[in-house]
């Protein structure tokens, strides 16, 4: 009986351990977890998967927090501005998918992308239409650049003095987010129809959207899944959307592959970047129970063109590149001295941080981010943080610039976030669990192989044990004598 014991021990640990080593050699339950998985990754009417990027669930909101001037007359006599944050106004924004459809045998879908944002009282610090800001007056700078050193100039100098306009202006939040009849565009827009008469920053950017956008469903190849190849009629190349939420305004989310590895790079295509905004892995965390893989934009992305040739783009004229963390993006706002930079000018040219008064950066509250998980590359949780500068300086020609410094100007900055609701975590969770304890069968089963073996070494050396202790028996005398 024993000895069919030992045998029978001895056969199951070595077969236990056999199989748990082929397994975990040959990969063969991380295969079929990757491969469904990769099933699951393509847009087809039915789906979850097409249901979540038709319609995203996660709420994405948009933070919007103003510089509000405190010393307007000073920074005319050539003083540093002093800031006051004034802040959050929060906006929730809805972007769903419309006018879908399924193209060229189910390999592409084309689709409009609105946004509509809607104001949240709960999440805000006041009244957006009462709330006033004193900031720069955009549409007098950008006439004033526009005519200086121009037969336009003397014209735009009477136009600036009959509308009574300042190098500052005071609105509502409402007015500069949204829009606002400037009576000195309306009069410029008479001479100039191309002149748009209103000004905001979001101005018509509420209910519209962005053009179409035709993209990859991943029927063919699910590291294709999403992957726009148009978008108004122009090809496209590493632009990705994301099922789980288009969060970034101009954006249509993160890369979305599933299996993702940390060492690829993320592209984000973003009308507000004028470019694709790239991604690298950062390091490893967990939200919310959740692991992801975390994001950020590398410093070279807003490094200055010679050391990011990347951003020769960027300098307008040819040549007149602005400093570390900068974006000019006139070109695409009708020449308007229009520069992006991360909020409080976190890694920028030390210089934009030190002109204005009132600038405190931090990698945690002004850093871009996004949380992936890595098995099924689904959006855990994300922040697009983008600050709005004016560029402003002192024009000879015109008293209203008075002794201005030459600087970057912060007029407001935003944070869009999103994250994973709780449905949906929940739902995530339940799948990583169960691709847990698939993947996790070959460990197991080598668990069993090593306490069988256990068990067979201790029946093996128990008989040989029993057999010492006779012969010693043996080789006692019969009798023992005191």
């Amino acid at each position: 009986m024993r000895k069919l014991c030992l045998v029978t021990t001895g056969v199951l640990a070595l077969t236990f351990l056999i199989v748990s080593i082929s397994l975990l050699v040959a990969r063969v339950l991380q295969k079929v977890v990757d491969l469904q998985v990769k099933q699951e990754m393509v847009l087809r009417n039915g789906t979850d998967v097409f249901e979540m990027w038709e319609e995203p669930t996660p709420p994405v909101y948009v933070q919007f927090y103003f510089f509000n001037l405190t010393n307007p007359l000073e920074v005319l006599n050539g003083e540093s501005p002093l800031v006051k944050e004034i802040g959050p106004y929060t906006y929730r924004e809805y972007r769903p998918r419309v006018d879908v459809h399924i193209l060229d045998n189910d390999t592409e879908v084309s689709s409009l992308n609105p946004k509509t944002y809607f104001f949240e009282r709960e999440m805000s610090v006041g009244d957006p239409e009462v709330d006033l800001i004193r900031t720069v007056n955009v549409p007098a700078v950008y006439a004033m650049n526009l005519a200086s050193e121009t037969p336009l100039r003397f014209p735009a100098e009477i136009l600036l003095f009959i509308y009574n306009e300042d190098m500052f202006t005071t609105h509502s939040v409402h007015e500069l987010l949204w829009g606002y009849t400037d009576r000195f565009l309306n009069a410029l827009h008479k001479f100039r129809p191309d002149i748009d008469s209103e000004f905001g920053y979001y101005k018509k950017m509420n209910g519209t959207d962005d053009g179409e956008y035709i993209m990859l469903s991943g029927a063919m190849n699910y590291l294709d899944f999403t992957r726009i190849i148009k978008w108004r009629g122009k090809e496209s190349l590493n632009w990705w959307t994301s099922p789980i939420s288009n969060m970034i305004n101009g954006t249509d989310g993160s890369t979305f592959h599933p299996l993702i590895d940390k060492d690829e790079t993320i592209y984000i295509f973003s009308s507000d970047f004028c470019r694709s905004l790239y991604l690298n892995f950062e390091k490893y965390v967990m939200v919310d129970g959740i692991p992801a893989y975390r994001f950020v934009p590398p410093q070279k992305f807003y490094a200055n063109a010679s050391v990011n040739p990347d951003n020769a783009g960027f300098c307008v004229p040819a040549g007149n590149c602005p400093g570390a963390g900068l974006l000019n993006i006139s070109v695409c706002k009708q020449g308007a001295p229009i520069f992006l930079s991360p909020p409080h000018f976190y890694q920028s040219d030390e210089q934009c941080v030190r002109d204005i008064d009132g600038m405190h950066p931090n990698k945690e509250d002004h850093e871009t981010f996004l949380d992936l998980n890595p098995l099924t590359g689904m959006l855990i949780q994300a922040a697009k943080r983008m600050q709005i500068n004016v560029y402003v300086k002192k024009l000879p020609d015109f008293v209203q610039t008075g002794n201005i410094r030459t600087m970057y100007f912060p007029v407001m900055y935003l944070n869009e976030s999103v994250m994973l609701d709780k449905a949906s975590a929940q739902k995530l969770k339940s799948i990583l669990l169960e691709s847990s304890a698939i993947t996790n069968i070959p460990f197991i089963i080598m668990v069993l192989g090593i306490l069988f073996g256990v068990v067979f070494v201790v029946l093996a050396c128990k008989p040989l044990q029993g057999r010492e202790e006779g012969s010693e028996d043996e080789r006692a005398p019969l009798i023992r004598t005191s």
